[in-house]
């Protein structure tokens, strides 16, 4: 058995193995990554050669930390992304590469039309009858887009959305409220196979299919990081944040916004949230909690949305693509029958 695992911001840990009688055989660790003393590599082979195959990615990684000398080093992995490669290896886990990749980038729909393409696409994923694919959104109205769990009356001020025109809007995802204003961030949607996360944590599956973002925005020279469990950040503030939802049909959604050029005294009118993270933090301006990507590369949103499509494809390969007559139909008829509902917006009143 194969399993590879390339640990967000570090190196690729590869891992190879066999199973008998129920236990890890034949274990050989491998990858990119840098590892002193030279002898700490066969001490990890050993200390996983022997486990039940049933070990949990906890549990390898406690074995392979009691395994190294105390003053081995460890560069780029770690023991937890051992763990993680051997569990995707027994899980047989697929790779970003396995895919034919479809990238989808669109004119301007309704916000409500985007959250209902995004559970039919991800529908389309499971079923088979769509490849894995990135969708990057265009809308042309504001709206503040709240998570399936979120309190209508906790989240938004209605006076606020009613004095900028921000249509409120629900999404099938978990997570906190997106404040999204026409032209001013920038948000897409990923639909996978389950099969690509398998062996992961749901928080080691965030970082991990947002690792491509965070190397795009590196090479526009944004200092980018993974802040667990969702948060895209930087040195200067957070950028964005992250949601998924996983349908229990072999394919999840896993969906992100990043501020481009934010309004920060409109969004804390909008958002009551807003001013509640501002006072936890000490924190008097949105501005500086949240840092735009304009505001550190000088570029247009088109200009980076090139960035973000273009390091996709170079790492994983990808051709463009469309959303059918079919699927467009599909969604439009959920905003009817869903979407467009107060018995929606309103299922946490």
């Amino acid at each position: 058995m194969h399993g590879e695992y390339k640990v967000p911001g570090g190196k690729l840990v590869v891992v190879d193995l066999e199973v008998v009688d129920g236990s890890i055989q034949e274990f050989r660790l491998a990858g990119d990554f840098f590892l002193e003393p030279d002898d700490a590599l066969p001490l990890i082979d050993q200390a996983v050669s022997g486990l039940p195959a049933t070990t949990d990615a906890a549990g390898i990684a406690a074995a392979v930390r009691g395994a190294l000398p105390e003053d081995a080093v460890l560069l780029g992995f770690t023991p937890e992304s051992v763990g993680v490669a051997v569990r995707r290896a027994l899980s047989r886990a697929s790779t970003w590469q396995e895919y034919d990749w479809e990238i989808v980038h669109e004119g301007p729909i309704s916000p409500n039309e985007h959250l209902a393409l995004d559970q039919v696409l991800t529908e389309e994923v499971g079923a088979g009858r769509r490849g894995p694919t990135l969708r990057i959104w265009e809308w042309d109205q504001p709206a503040v887009v709240i998570g399936s769990f979120q309190s209508l009356k906790n989240e938004v001020d209605p006076a606020g959305a009613e004095k900028y025109g921000v249509q409120v809007v629900r999404r099938i995802s978990g997570g906190g409220a997106m404040f999204m204003d026409a032209g001013a961030i920038i948000s897409y949607s990923l639909y996978v196979p389950t099969d690509l996360v398998q062996g992961m944590t749901f928080a080691d599956s965030y970082a991990y299919l947002d690792e491509w973002v965070i190397e795009a925005l590196k090479s526009l020279g944004i200092e980018a990081y993974y802040q667990p469990l969702n948060d895209i950040t930087s040195t200067k503030g957070k950028i964005g944040g992250a949601a998924q939802k996983r349908l229990g049909t072999g394919a999840l959604l896993h969906h992100a916004t990043m501020s481009y050029d934010m309004d920060g005294q409109k969004m804390v009118e909008v958002l009551r949230i807003g001013r509640e993270k501002m006072s936890d933090k000490g924190t008097t301006s949105a501005a500086k909690r949240v840092d735009p990507l304009r505001s550190q590369t000088g570029l247009t949103r088109a200009e980076i949305i090139d960035r973000l499509i273009g390091t996709f494809t170079k790492l994983y390969g990808a051709h463009e693509g469309h959303v059918t007559e079919a699927e467009r139909a599909r969604a439009q008829e959920l905003v009817r029958t869903k979407f467009d509902t107060r018995e929606w917006l309103e299922r946490v009143p």
